[in-house]
């Protein structure tokens, strides 16, 4: 007799009605014998599993198949029924077959031998990316995760294909389209191994919208309307930084902030009553757009409900809307709670930092009359909450007790929102953690008690830095070696197990440096201890250095090191964190000395080339910063400082006329003429000037990730005595990138992109600087290995001899662009390349271009 087969799958796709693909299959069946057992299996009898084989085009182990299935031999089911609906189903559902089939090989007695036929899945060996160029295949291939072995499924090339003609889309290729077409593998056997995925881009021309049309409108104007949509822009070759390229998910996004413009307006009802395109050609499309209008709304009564903690009246002047004002849906939303701005001066803030963190406020229109809107504004205020545990995790090098001293929350504290998010902001700002990644956690908040944990997590960052620089600068080579330690410890100098490989943890910065040059050798020291005795936030900063500096002839380019300028110094200095005007404010103090000495060093600096100089001088400083959250990319806030440096005014109590220098014997030569060079020792033995300045920097986000960042400087630089003078010291220098800052004599370098290092400055400096610069920063990425941005820059700024002509409109300008990479290894790196609009002092034409590398500065 032959081989007696019934397909179990036909008959469980009849009865559960399931769309499953099967395949034809040729049943070589007794005619008689088969109606008969098919009589039988339409019944639903119970059987029990005889034999089970495993048939088919197939890579598993029979015995995986089987276990796939979950079938077992003996085991009594219902043939059909509903145990093989579930394991064709399980089978389908591991997505490894593209056909699966169960048959009845034979029926003895109540014995059933099934027979499990399956067809595998086709498997990827490997897929190719033909159409784009090859930079941007690798990019691909990674997105789309085509990995050798991969399952090839109908669901696996739908999505392959939607996802890359997605994308094309967005970036304004609407007519890109993908072609899939897969080829078998074949070994040298003959035997197939698996199949290879081709993939064929064909993106078409960029699409742009040549014209949005909006109908229907007559409150607001199309180009109010055309503005108000920041992603989907119509052709404007004036236009330099928004592209109008078309993508349907920018196109709905803009269509609900055009909506929002007429809510801004009063107008609550406004809608898109239709929206399409029109394909003009392949290069251009048009969109329309119909609205209805509605008409305008007014605010009427807004009632307060359930409010206890603050009056009425208080709750206005927080809501900031009157009766009789326009309707503004988003101004409304945004007075209750702003989610753009987490220290915003809203009704929710206004609860949660006051510590009632469980509240709800709810806006309600309760009457609609005509063209007014009456409010209840629903108040749901909840038990005050308090901080029970607070707690750090992920700080693997510092110290708990360097952190839990930055922290603005206690356990018993009372809850607030503004001290949690200054928190995360303080935690950003020492600089030993990934700014982006800062995150708290609010754990078990209960209404009920009032209670709540709050954990903040951290991601540690390298805080050591090492400074490799080399350039030309100052008229030769510079080359730099520098160590920052950005969180030493200083307590574990001695202990021999905390070199890992240096004592780390406590927070303090220990930084080394060494810099040279063919004429002169710098060496520098410095230690700051941010919390002095550990209790209070009063910084302590040490710091010495020594230069060697060599007389140089830049024709020759020789130095002679016979004659040589020695600057030995040091300073100490405190800094204090205010509470008033608001603890942002740092009031800083520091005492510094320099002592100069020349051995035959004669430039046009000094006229005299054997003598020595003291510079004892006292700096005081006051400071502002609420930038956040990141250091390297700050998105908001602002820097604001103002220092005095000053020397104690000795012409008031040595009893030296300066005036009769000239006249007096001691100071002239042998014929009676004044000797420049014994009154200048005498007028400069000790430094007796002042100097203030002011800095002040603003951050603002413009729109998405782009941030704004004005910035003014100003510095002045004067004496006491007319008759001393200003001394040849603590001079301002202005141009480039500030590589060529060679020497401590106190000079002050301004950096000015666009034109060669202290080119726009006299040979011996000035006495006054201000300068001015706007610049627009996107983030390329932040992440914790490397943090990149772009930055675009426009700037002027001039250095003058004295306040006669002092013009701050008579400045240098530059503009130009460049890009900053941070790594925590060695700092932020960066290059610019800027354009001088003006001639250097002694040219006539335009300065023009001059490239920049920047290492440890921010400009």
């Amino acid at each position: 007799m032959e081989k007696q087969v019934i397909n179990l799958t036909n008959l469980v796709l009849k009865n559960l009605r399931l769309k499953l693909h099967t395949t034809i299959l040729c049943l070589v069946l007794l005619p008689i014998l088969a109606l008969s057992q098919q009589n039988q299996l339409d019944t639903g009898k119970k059987y029990t599993i005889g034999e089970i084989t495993v048939t088919g085009s197939q890579s598993f182990n029979e015995l995986t198949v089987i276990a796939f299935s979950g079938l077992k031999k003996g085991e009594e089911i219902f043939i059909p029924g509903e145990r093989i609906s579930n394991v064709i189903k399980k089978l389908w559902d591991e997505n490894l077959f593209s056909d699966v089939n169960i048959y009845v090989t034979s029926i003895e007695g109540n014995t059933a031998n099934l027979e499990i036929n399956i067809t595998e899945l086709p498997t990827l060996n490997e897929a190719t990316i033909t159409g784009i160029r090859k930079g941007r295949v690798k990019e691909l291939q990674k997105e789309l995760n085509l990995t050798s072995g991969t399952k090839i499924t109908k669901n696996l090339l739908t999505t392959t294909k939607n996802y890359i003609t997605n994308k094309y889309k967005k970036d304004g290729f609407y007519f890109a389209n993908v072609l899939l077409k897969s080829s078998p593998e074949i070994d040298s056997t003959g035997t197939e191994v698996g199949q290879n995925l081709s993939i064929n881009i064909d993106k078409g021309n960029k699409v742009k919208i040549s014209k949005i049309h909006i109908e229907g409108n007559d409150a607001l104007s199309d180009k109010k309307l055309r503005r108000s949509m920041k992603k989907t822009k119509q052709i404007n070759p004036l236009r330099l930084f928004k592209r109008s390229k078309y993508a349907k998910e920018a196109f709905l996004e803009d269509q609900v902030s055009l909506i929002n413009k007429y809510k801004e307006n009063g107008y609550r009802d406004a809608r898109i009553t239709s929206d399409s395109l029109a394909v003009v050609n392949d290069k251009r499309l048009e969109l329309f757009l119909n609205i209805e209008e509605g008409k305008q709304h007014y605010f009427g009564d807004i009632r307060f409900i359930g409010n206890s903690v603050y009056t009425d009246q208080e709750l206005r002047n927080f809501l900031g809307i009157k009766k009789g004002d326009v309707y503004n849906g988003i101004l409304l939303d945004k007075r209750i709670a702003d989610d753009s701005d987490p220290d915003a001066d809203d009704l929710t803030n206004a609860y949660q930092n006051n510590g009632y963190l469980f509240s709800r406020i709810n806006p309600v229109e309760v009457n609609i009359q005509n063209d007014t809107i009456d409010f209840e504004i629903r108040i749901f205020e909840g038990r005050e909450a308090y901080f029970n545990n607070v707690t750090v995790v992920g700080n693997n090098k510092t110290n708990d007790h360097v952190i839990y001293r930055e922290l603005r929350v206690r356990p018993g504290q009372k809850y607030s929102k503004r001290d949690v998010i200054r928190t995360i902001r303080e935690l950003g700002q020492m600089g030993f953690f990934d700014p982006e990644s800062i995150a708290p956690n609010f754990i078990n908040p209960d209404p009920n008690t009032g209670t709540l944990d709050m954990e903040f997590s951290v991601e540690e960052s390298g805080a050591s830095q090492i400074e490799l620089q080399g350039g030309f600068g100052g008229g030769g080579f510079v080359g730099t070696l520098g160590l920052s330690f950005n969180n030493f410890s200083l307590r574990n100098i001695f202990n021999g197990e905390a070199y890992k490989p240096l004592p780390m943890g406590d927070g303090q910065k220990l930084s080394l440096r060494a810099q040279a040059s063919s004429f002169y050798q710098t060496y520098s020291l410095s230690l700051v201890e941010p919390w002095l005795g550990g209790k209070k936030p009063v910084q302590f900063s040490f710091s010495f250095s020594h230069t060697i500096q060599f007389l140089y002839d830049f024709q020759a380019r020789e130095a002679d090191r016979n004659r040589r300028f020695l600057i030995t110094g040091g300073s100490v200095g405190l800094a204090k964190r205010l509470q008033w005007p608001d603890d942002h404010f740092v009031l800083s103090h520091a005492l510094s000395f320099q002592h100069y000495n020349l051995k035959n060093y004669n430039t046009g600096l000094f006229t005299f080339g054997d003598g020595f100089s003291n510079n004892l001088a006292y700096t005081i400083g006051l400071t502002r910063d609420n930038t956040f959250n990141n250091p390297i990319f700050p998105v908001g806030g602002s820097n604001f400082s103002v220092t005095a440096k000053v020397t104690p005014p000795y012409s008031l109590f040595n009893g030296v006329k300066y005036s009769r220098l000239s006249s007096d014997p001691e100071f002239q030569n042998p014929d009676g003429t004044p000797n420049q060079s014994l009154i200048d020792q005498k007028r400069f033995n000790w430094l007796e000037y002042y100097k203030i300045k002011f800095k002040g920097t603003w951050y603002t986000t413009i729109v998405d990730k782009l941030v704004l960042r004005p910035q003014a400087e100003f510095g002045f630089l004067g004496a006491y005595n007319l008759d001393r003078g200003v001394p040849p010291f603590e001079r301002f220098f202005m141009g480039g990138d500030g590589l060529g800052a060679f020497s401590l004599d106190g000079r002050e370098i301004i950096s000015m992109r666009g034109y060669p290092n202290q080119s726009l400055s006299s040979q011996d400096g000035n006495t006054i600087f201000n300068k001015f610069s706007l610049e627009l920063r996107y983030p390329i990425t932040l992440k914790q290995m490397a943090s990149i941005y772009a930055l675009t820059f426009v700037e002027g700024g001039a250095t003058y001899d004295s306040f006669k002509n002092y013009n701050p409109f008579q400045i240098n300008r530059s503009a130009g662009l460049g890009i900053r990479i941070f790594m925590p290894a060695f700092g932020l790196l960066g290059i610019d390349f800027g354009y001088g609009f003006d001639p250097i002092p002694g040219t006539f034409q335009p300065n023009g271009w001059e490239t920049h590398f920047i290492i440890g500065q921010q400009f």
